[in-house]
């Protein structure tokens, strides 16, 4: 287990107590009582050191457990808590980015680089032109796919859950959400035209996940193997990994859905508008063992704390108590806006489901990036980078006020509630230095 988290006076830090304590009154008034998330966890940091830090609610609820501890892992309620395991879903997105720029460091590609290059399969990709899932025609692209389009998802690429255009059909007549290896998968990806042409548009996609298989292909090991020796081992990231082993599984959180709102499949079974179970965390949880499938755009379990590490090696330019893990020119490039002409996502994505707003932000190598704050609505800093997770988990890195912020809970899909927005004017206000 990781290190005990220690608090510091918030008043040291330039963050007003009072302020900080009415976020959890707020969290537990609008979702914990009634009933709209499970639980919540946040941490606020200022400067390395947490100001803030709180638990709320139930990880597992006894309500939501069946066949009366017959299958030997019923435990009754359990409370959130430091060391509770949750999926952090696409913010594993920037983890898997750190990963590929640590070889970037090294010369091992070019960011302008064809993926063709790597990945033989893809230097004759086509690009959807019209028709239907079941006939279309494709074209050329007006020029190969990058690895700078994979990092920023301007590569052409989609997710099957977006059902918004043949393409997303394809991806689900195809089973790209089946099990598979991840060479196979990036295989099979191959055999499906793009939505555009690479670097005309941005669009959340799988993108971040072939960038897994670069990392296998780049760096000679099996994607986990590399996550551990270049991230997690040298952050002390103990509890963050594909799957929950037997022994931390009383850790790892039910999984809840608000079926009526949510764009991903869900169970058969599960219907309604309000919050229901999932995922049950029991031995049937696909996350109690090894996957087939290593998700770099959103496998990852991980705890408050071990994403604290990772925040706080963004925040300190690369390093952490001595692990450097990227350099500091590296980390302003990548956290940098890549869009091209300095466009907003407004400006060159599409109005689709995502894990930010659009108005005033751009697109790094693996974070969204605040551009314009007045443009967002939403209080931040220009510079500011941040990512979520499906399940409602978030975090941001704002370098001009040293901040960092998580938040956990586990709920789909995030767009059910504002909880990002809010939470940022809760924060901010704190500020008294």
């Amino acid at each position: 287990m990781s290190q005990h988290l220690q608090l510091s006076d918030p008043s040291d830090l330039g963050l007003d107590p009072a302020r900080l304590e009415r976020i959890d009154r707020f969290v537990a008034e609008r979702y914990i009582d009634p009933g709209r998330f499970p639980c919540f966890s946040l941490l606020v940091s200022r400067g390395g050191e947490i100001a803030h830090l709180s638990f709320q609610g139930r990880a597992r609820r006894a309500e939501d457990e069946t066949n009366g501890g017959d299958d030997g892992d019923a435990m009754g309620d359990v409370a959130m808590a430091e060391d509770t395991l949750v999926r952090i879903y696409s913010m594993t997105k920037p983890i898997t980015s750190v990963a590929l720029l640590t070889l970037y460091e090294e010369g091992r590609f070019k960011l302008d680089e064809p993926v063709g290059t790597f990945i033989p399969s893809w230097a004759d990709l086509r690009v959807f032109e019209n028709g239907t899932a079941a006939n279309y025609t494709t074209g050329y692209p007006d020029r190969d796919m990058t690895v700078h389009d994979l990092l920023t998802h301007t590569s052409g690429l989609t997710y099957s859950f977006m059902a918004r255009h043949p393409v997303d059909s394809l991806y689900r007549r195809k089973g790209i959400d089946g099990n598979h290896k991840l060479e196979s998968y990036v295989e099979l990806l191959a055999e499906i035209p793009l939505l555009f042409s690479p670097g005309t548009q941005w669009s959340y996609s799988v993108a971040t996940d072939v960038l897994g298989r670069l990392v296998e292909i780049i760096g000679g090991v099996p994607f986990d193997q590399f996550l551990s020796e270049r991230i997690f081992d040298p952050l002390g990231m103990v509890d963050t990994g594909f799957w929950v082993d037997d022994e931390r599984a009383h850790r790892l959180a039910a999984n809840y859905a608000v079926p009526a709102l949510s764009p991903f499949p869900l169970p058969p079974d599960v219907e309604g508008e309000h919050m229901v179970v999932i995922d049950r965390a029991d031995p049937s949880s696909p996350y109690r063992n090894p996957p087939n499938f290593l998700s770099g755009g959103g496998g990852l379990v991980s705890t408050i704390g071990d994403y604290h590490r990772f925040t706080q090696m963004l925040l300190r330019g690369g390093e952490l108590d001595g692990a450097r893990v990227l350099g500091r020119k590296t980390l302003e490039y990548a956290t940098s806006n890549h869009l091209p002409g300095g466009q907003d996502l407004a400006a060159m994505g599409q109005p689709v489901f995502s894990e930010t707003r659009y108005d005033g932000i751009g697109f790094g190598l693996g974070f969204s990036v605040v551009l314009d704050p007045a443009a967002t609505q939403v209080i931040s800093s220009p510079g500011e980078f941040a990512w979520g997770g499906a399940a409602s988990t978030l975090f941001w890195v704002d370098p001009a006020e040293e901040l960092t912020v998580i938040g956990l809970t586990q709920l789909m899909p995030s767009s059910a509630y504002p909880i990002r927005q809010e939470l940022k004017a809760l924060v901010y206000s704190a500020l008294t230095e």
